[in-house]
């Protein structure tokens, strides 16, 4: 094909190829619009329904915070009639402040002498994979307690070992428990030493820490020098 006058061979096939590209788009766009328009359609939609499920997130976590709040108030102030059919409701609804209200609706039963309804509760709740490690290992710690007087005490060792560790967030309440089994086992001086690591651990609240200390003593370990003004 012959150049038109003044046009190079370069400016010619730059054309070219412009002319190319433009065809293929076009003939792309042809065959692959109608999907490329219901993709980006789609993803508008979930990006919509995204944004309004995080709103509607927020408004049921506002909710049931202030529905907590208030169950609690009136337990606090002497009024708990109606109290655990307000936590069963928060509760069924899940999401973390359900969660609370099952630990809460735990912790009033318990204190109206309902000891299988606050132990079935804390199990229900240890035993959620569903929820922070944080709130199932709260749970757990009293389920322990709860169950503490009926369990082997190489059952309650062997279910608080990875929490009887200094550092841990539980040390104090798995250690102490640990260290009770231990003296159900005879393993005095093991028992001992557990609650001298309490001692020691200043992380710990102060009445744990002294609690500790004074057991430790008749066991021979003594731990007086972990406390202040020791």
């Amino acid at each position: 094909m012959a150049l038109a006058p003044g046009e190079s061979s370069e400016t010619f096939i730059r054309e070219v190829e412009e002319n190319l590209r433009r065809s293929q788009a076009e003939g792309f766009f042809r065959r692959w619009g109608a999907l490329l328009i219901a993709a980006i359609v789609l993803l508008l939609v979930a990006a919509g329904a995204y944004l309004w499920w995080q709103s509607q997130q927020r408004a049921q976590t506002a909710a049931q915070s202030e529905q907590l709040a208030a169950v609690i108030a009136d337990v606090t102030g002497g009024n708990s009639r109606t109290a655990d059919a307000r936590l069963a409701q928060i509760a069924s609804e899940g999401g973390d402040y359900g969660v609370l209200a099952q630990m809460t609706a735990a912790a009033l039963a318990l204190q109206n002498g309902n000891r299988a309804k606050a132990l079935a509760a804390y199990q229900s709740v240890a035993a959620a994979d569903d929820q922070p490690d944080a709130v199932r290992a709260a749970a757990l710690m009293r389920q322990t307690a709860l169950e503490f007087d009926g369990m082997k005490p190489e059952a309650v060792i062997a279910r608080l070992q990875s929490y009887a560790q200094p550092g841990n967030a539980w040390f104090g309440t798995a250690g102490e428990m640990t260290a009770m089994a231990m003296l159900k086992q005879n393993r005095r001086g093991e028992a001992g030493r557990m609650f001298g690591q309490v001692a020691a651990d200043k992380t710990l609240p102060e009445s744990i820490r002294s609690r500790a200390v004074q057991i430790a003593g008749t066991l021979g370990v003594d731990a007086t020098a972990q406390m202040p003004g020791a």
